[in-house]
């Protein structure tokens, strides 16, 4: 899905994998999933250029990522750089880890964001990080 590339972010790939990876689950598995996280993550990712790019993955009533910010609001913001985004993918760093140390913020349900290492867990295989 190019319409999920944003020029700058090594993390475009990653969430275009994650569009694929729900887009290639059954009826059933889509269900189970949206079942497990129903939620609504809003992700703001920042470049070393300093330059902000905003996806939402909807796993509370459809199944699907797009760019921009989440309509309706999102149950939890989660505000990363780039490369912790890519280290959280590829399992370089944990999610608790990097919100202890300050790479990565919530706001809203934060009990939320720790179902996000499932979600890009559907994108890594296809991922190239």
């Amino acid at each position: 899905m190019s319409d999920l590339k944003v020029d700058g972010f090594k993390t475009s790939q990653l969430i275009s994998s994650i569009s694929e990876g729900f887009d290639g689950l059954s009826d059933t598995e889509k269900a189970a999933q949206l079942k497990k996280v129903n939620g609504i993550f809003q992700l703001e990712v920042s470049n070393a250029e300093k330059e902000t790019a905003t996806w939402t993955i909807d796993l509370k009533k459809t199944g699907t990522v797009y760019k921009g910010a989440a309509k309706p609001k999102a149950d939890v913001i989660i505000i990363l750089s780039d490369d912790t985004l890519t280290d959280l993918a590829s399992g370089k760093l944990n999610g608790q880890k990097a919100f202890m140390t300050g790479k990565l913020k919530t706001k809203g349900n934060m009990m939320l964001a720790t179902k996000l290492d499932g979600v890009l867990k559907v994108a890594t295989p296809k991922a190239k990080l």
